[in-house]
């Protein structure tokens, strides 16, 4: 799910804690914890789609009114609305925690070889791509690796969620961790 800014503000200060999105599909589930950038994390505690939305639910999700969130959905297209309930966690995002570890064991440097050789070949030219080319954007990046832009995002998500990558407002960069092992290969 992607926070724009006032929304991650919001969160943060505790004064949203609704949001609303038009999806075929819900994208995020109970009880899943969703990176808001700046090592913050908003985590949902309920999913439903609704039909309507009270006054009280528009001024949660940091709408002034009622009709303001409806005229914000309604430039969003004809899927059905989905309410989100969520609220900031306290805890620092593990991944920011692990991407931040700058030396590696001879296990996890094992760990992470067998990790990336099981993605595939696109797993390590994709963080070579990203090392040569720090903040550069993830549409000019995949074409480079033969991928198109969905599944390049997935797969920079699956080196993320190992620590090795880590996602800027543009782009992307090696974390610490990934310099770490890209350092073991040199």
């Amino acid at each position: 799910m992607l926070f724009e800014a006032r929304l991650r503000e919001g969160i943060a200060d505790g004064t949203i804690s609704l949001a609303f999105r038009r999806w075929k599909r819900s994208q995020v589930r109970p009880g899943g914890r969703y990176r808001m950038g700046n090592g913050l994390l908003a985590e949902v505690t309920s999913v439903e789609v609704v039909t309507d939305m009270t006054y009280e639910e528009a001024r949660a999700a940091g709408y002034p009114d009622r009709a303001a969130l409806k005229r914000d959905l309604d430039g969003r297209g004809s899927e059905p609305i989905h309410r989100i309930e969520l609220h900031l966690v306290a805890a620092p995002d593990p991944r920011d925690i692990l991407a931040g570890s700058a030396t590696l064991t001879p296990d996890e440097v094992a760990a992470i070889t067998a990790r990336l050789d099981r993605f595939g070949p696109w797993a390590v030219a994709t963080l070579d791509l990203i090392a040569a080319n720090p903040g550069v954007r993830a549409g000019d990046l995949a074409p480079r690796v033969g991928q198109d832009l969905p599944t390049f995002k997935l797969n920079v998500r699956k080196l993320k969620n190992l620590g090795l990558t880590i996602s800027l407002e543009t782009g992307y960069r090696v974390s610490p961790r990934g310099c770490a092992y890209l350092d073991t290969r040199s």
